[in-house]
């Protein structure tokens, strides 16, 4: 089996050099030595697992390295997987593919198979990953536990900054005004919801299917001394009622699944005031749909899905929602992750006595992996504005960098 890894690398490794090093001390270079390319070195710790990883080709790699049968030399696991990435960028894809028709419709099922996110699967999701404990986030997340791209400029210092200019650029984005109502899909920690009560005097209600999140929220409002003005609710977002002037959900819709978006959209127009506004932040795909890859399905956010905004757009639409503003992300969420990455691993001792050392390289197997597919593959973040009446916003743009710049400052 070691052909089919070395057939493998071949293709992949063009620029800068990797050398694999098998568990028999048996060396093979790939690529070429370049200035700015790093030269690492994939060591093979046993005789099976070149093969484990030429017979697994979608989770061989990942598992190998959690399970310590392979091991970075020269750099780390985000060295290594932006070094491949790198090699192979989206933007240099070459000729387009044309997937077959059947092939084509056999990835779709499967994906929809996937997304079935019906109240009892949403809420196991869920708690598969953010549940894993307030304290294990708090080891690498800002002090408002965001958990989804920070926004940065040239200037911006570091993550917490990052994290709180991401939060006035949605402000501002929801024009809001004191006094009013504001439901937050997916409220995370509730870190969204404080800072929305506290820069623009509105009321909020965050809801959220994950236990460990609600408890922490709850807590944190109560400390504050805003419990009566910002509430969360272990909550279905297909449950809630009401009407709100302002809807805001960050880093939810990747969880919804494509076969559920529809219902999204019209429980969102339905819970909008009629002069309402909405904003909806999520990872997207700069291509067309695709379909969640092995490692993240198993490990990480199993019923999870990024969506193409070719995906987004029939959704909407069937959701009598106007689209208003367009915003993509390109490289925000690559430096939050980079962020998240070295806080982990500056607190690696922390989180291998929560868990163990098989966790704690699943983890950075994840976060690696997520750097590369913003640096160099298909991923960017999307913020969409939708309203439901063409009169609810001012007709140009500068509203919103008034009401950024106040925030900011």
């Amino acid at each position: 089996m070691i052909g089919l890894l070395d057939r493998l690398l071949r293709r992949l490794i063009t620029q800068g050099t990797l050398t694999l090093v098998t568990a028999r001390g048996e060396r093979t270079v790939y690529g070429q030595s370049k200035p700015d390319w790093p030269d690492l070195v994939l060591r093979l710790t046993d005789d099976k697992a070149a093969s484990y990883i030429a017979r697994h080709p979608r989770l061989g790699l990942a598992e190998a390295y959690i399970d310590g049968r392979v091991t970075i030399e020269g750099g780390d696991i985000l060295d290594f997987i932006g070094f491949v990435r790198r090699n192979n960028p989206w933007e240099r894809a070459g000729d387009l593919e044309l997937v077959p028709p059947l092939l084509r419709a056999a990835r779709r099922a499967r994906n929809r198979l996937q997304q079935f996110n019906r109240r009892g699967a949403a809420k196991r999701n869920v708690a598969h990953h953010y549940d894993l404990g307030n304290d294990f986030y708090g080891l690498f997340l800002d002090p408002r536990r965001q958990y989804s791209c920070g926004y940065w400029d040239d200037a911006t210092p570091d993550l917490a900054s990052a994290q709180e200019a991401k939060l006035a650029h949605i402000a501002a984005k929801l024009a809001l005004e004191p006094g009013m109502r504001v439901l937050d899909i997916g409220c995370g920690w509730g870190g969204m919801a404080r800072y929305l009560h506290d820069k623009a005097g509105v009321e909020v209600l965050g809801v959220t299917l994950s236990e460990e999140q609600i408890a922490y929220a709850r807590a944190q409002a109560e400390a504050d001394g805003v419990a009566g003005k910002v509430e969360f609710s272990l909550t279905d977002y297909r449950d809630v009622t009401g009407s709100f002037d302002r809807i805001v959900s960050v880093g939810m819709f990747e969880h919804v699944g494509t076969v559920n978006y529809r219902e999204f959209f019209r429980s969102c127009h339905n819970l909008l005031a009629p002069d309402g506004v909405m904003l909806l932040h999520t990872i997207g795909r700069i291509g067309g749909p695709g379909a969640t890859d092995a490692f993240t399905q198993k490990y990480i956010f199993p019923g999870g899905y990024i969506p193409a905004l070719s995906e987004i757009v029939p959704a909407h639409e069937a959701g009598r929602l106007m689209l208003t503003d367009i915003e993509v992300l390109r490289l925000h969420y690559a430096k939050t992750l980079r962020a998240w990455y070295a806080n982990c691993e500056a607190n690696r001792a922390a989180i291998t006595r929560m868990y163990d050392e098989r966790f704690y390289r699943t983890w950075m197997f994840y976060l690696a992996g997520s750097v590369a597919a913003f640096e160099h593959g298909g991923m960017v973040n999307f913020q969409l504005q939708y309203i439901r009446n063409r009169h609810a916003l001012p007709i140009t743009r500068d509203y919103m960098a008034a009401a950024e710049a106040a925030y900011r400052g």
